[in-house]
């Protein structure tokens, strides 16, 4: 079931996408003839007055077609509700509200969330859970002594107090004494005990004692007072999610080498989703405005085959005065669609060999 609502979240998501191209397209007069989420062949559609509604094979996104595109079209190619006839503007508008709707979907599942379940918020106690003890006996922790549960207060004579930083503040230490003794007290149920590990050099130089780490603390929900307060604790939980995001993008383009490992593509989404779901399901209105508000990042970006790639063109064609030729337009199309689900495959089959290992997207709830 878990999965199931990680797929249903991804999908719900998709129809937010394409129907704000859809709305923007009826809203405004111009012809649509499809509406598709997925792509590849046909498993279910629906003909309507106009459009053909269709669920595809391949839940990888989805599009609205248009009669401009579609060579079998009857209506006439100097219809002025085509929407290659209407002023850029009106295109612009249509090509932007996918991205619209994943942001405004984005904030209003967070007022959702604020109202109903509240957004959690990490309390922070003094000291770093040590949640597994690298079982390698030549580990320095397990060398030193330290066993899973413990809890280090205090390194080099340092105590770690109740801060998100206390966790950065242990591994700088550690990394910084790469074969000298470093001082730590420890915390095992009622006792505290001094003991002294002398971190390994790892293939850096930096030191490793073979631990993993996590706050200590609890995690606790506050609620909003009242509607006006959802929206106002919304707003503030759709900037924080959206500050993160794009930090997450600049550093990816960045240091490229050194964050690209952390790209996820559909199974690495749908496995979070799948963890979240079953520790902690209120989160999933949180997840799926994080996939919603990156989605909308994504499209905006000035790629070919994006959204954005196509208000790209709508730039230059404002500024030349013409648009440019078709066949420059589709062959930069097509050759980004393909690199897009290439990289798409790639990421499905990497992610599949390591579902264990998809931690960065969980470090945003926390």
């Amino acid at each position: 079931m878990s999965i199931l609502a990680a797929i249903a979240v991804l999908g719900i998501l998709i129809v937010v996408h394409e129907l704000g191209h859809f709305m923007a397209a009826r809203l405004q007069h111009i012809h649509v003839n499809r509406f598709s989420i997925g792509f590849g062949p046909i498993l279910w559609k629906y003909q309507g007055s106009e459009t053909e509604y269709a669920l595809r094979g391949f839940p990888l996104g989805g599009f609205v077609g248009f009669p401009d595109e579609d060579p079998d079209s009857t209506i006439p190619p100097d219809d002025p509700d085509l929407l290659s006839n209407r002023p850029i503007l009106d295109r612009a508008i249509v090509i932007s509200a996918g991205v619209i709707a994943n942001l405004i979907f984005a904030y209003f599942l967070l007022v959702a969330q604020v109202g109903l379940v509240g957004i959690p918020e990490f309390n922070y106690d003094p000291g770093v859970r040590v949640p597994a003890v690298a079982s390698e006996v030549s580990s320095a922790a397990a060398q030193a002594g330290i066993r899973a549960d413990d809890l280090i207060v205090a390194v080099d004579g340092e105590e770690l107090g109740a801060s998100k930083d206390s966790i950065t503040r242990l591994i700088e230490v550690i990394q910084n004494h790469p074969n000298q003794p470093l001082p730590m007290t420890i915390q095992r149920d009622d006792r505290t005990l001094p003991v002294t590990v002398t971190p390994q050099p790892g293939e850096d130089g930096k030191g490793r004692i073979g631990v993993q780490l996590s706050p200590n603390g609890e995690i606790v929900r506050y609620r909003a007072d009242g509607p006006i307060d959802a929206f106002v604790k919304g707003a503030a939980e759709f900037q924080r999610i959206t500050d993160l995001t794009l930090q997450g993008f600049s550093q990816l383009i960045n240091n490229f080498g050194e964050t690209a490992g952390q790209l996820s593509g559909p199974v690495g989404i749908v496995a979070i989703g799948a963890d979240i779901a079953r520790s902690d399901a209120a989160s999933l209105f949180q997840f799926a405005a994080l996939i919603s508000i990156n989605l909308a990042i994504i499209n905006i970006l000035p790629l070919p085959a994006l959204d954005g790639g196509q208000l790209a063109f709508l730039l230059i064609e404002a500024l030349r005065g013409k648009p440019l030729p078709s066949r420059v337009q589709e062959s930069v199309m097509q050759t980004g669609l393909m690199l897009l689900l290439g990289l798409g495959i790639f990421l499905i089959i990497r992610d599949t060999a390591n579902l264990t290992d998809l931690t960065w997207v969980r470090s945003l709830f926390q």
